[in-house]
């Protein structure tokens, strides 16, 4: 998160409340825990925990980065669900087996769409593809040998997959609204080059499924 954009749209952490709030059909309570202060909890705190986006890269050579993907290991090892969105989906992935970098595709922003390409139970109702929100450069190159894709596109291979019953993971953003990937943009305009800028911001005209997204994410940790 961009600090100067927190007051208007709040946090990573405060997006994602928002958004799995409203798709749930029960209250839900949520923690917040800063990876950069290496403060966790007991890995069995909690049922699921969600690893947001991040201005680092996963393999920057910062000492929250492998404490955090400690603790993923731990909750895991506690049988506990694990959902990564952008850097979580590339963390877990670096981490464990697999290898983000880099993409020489450049920059990924504004609406993209993925292919649909595994049909999980928990993905109902059920959809081919979906549009979320971008805001990447990294990619993950090569998935853990347990993992298993369920989302692709041309631009970005490894859109989405899941370990087990346990981890699911996605590149795209369902927490972010269009008004903040636009001034997110916005800022990032001369680091993104001029065409990628103008294709992103034109893409924004695109119906996109963040509650949809919210609901299979609910139906993920919610499933025995």
């Amino acid at each position: 998160m961009v600090a100067q954009f927190q007051p208007r749209f709040g946090d990573y952490p405060g997006m994602f409340a928002t958004l799995l709030a409203g798709a749930a059909e029960r209250p839900l309570r949520f923690s917040t825990f800063a990876a950069r202060d290496i403060a966790y909890p007991p890995a069995d705190a909690c049922d699921a925990y969600i690893i947001t986006g991040s201005r680092y890269s996963v393999y920057d050579a910062e000492p929250w980065i492998g404490a955090l993907a400690q603790f993923v290991g731990a909750a895991l090892a506690a049988e506990r669900k694990i959902v990564g969105i952008c850097f979580g989906h590339q963390l877990i992935a670096h981490f464990f087996g697999g290898r983000t970098a880099a993409a020489e595709a450049g920059w990924g922003v504004g609406v993209h769409s993925v292919e649909l390409i595994s049909h999980e139970s928990w993905m109902q109702p059920a959809q081919p593809e979906i549009r979320l929100l971008s805001s990447h450069k990294d990619q993950v190159l090569e998935l853990p040998a347990n993992a298993r894709s369920i989302a692709r596109s041309d631009f970005c291979p490894n859109a989405g997959y899941v370990i087990g019953d346990q981890v699911l993971t996605l590149q795209g953003h369902p927490e972010f609204s269009k008004a903040y990937a636009e001034v997110l943009m916005r800022s990032r305009e001369e680091l993104l080059g001029r065409q990628t800028f103008e294709e992103g911001i034109a893409s924004l005209q695109q119906e996109t499924h963040e509650p949809l997204v919210a609901r299979w994410i609910l139906n993920f940790i919610e499933r025995d």
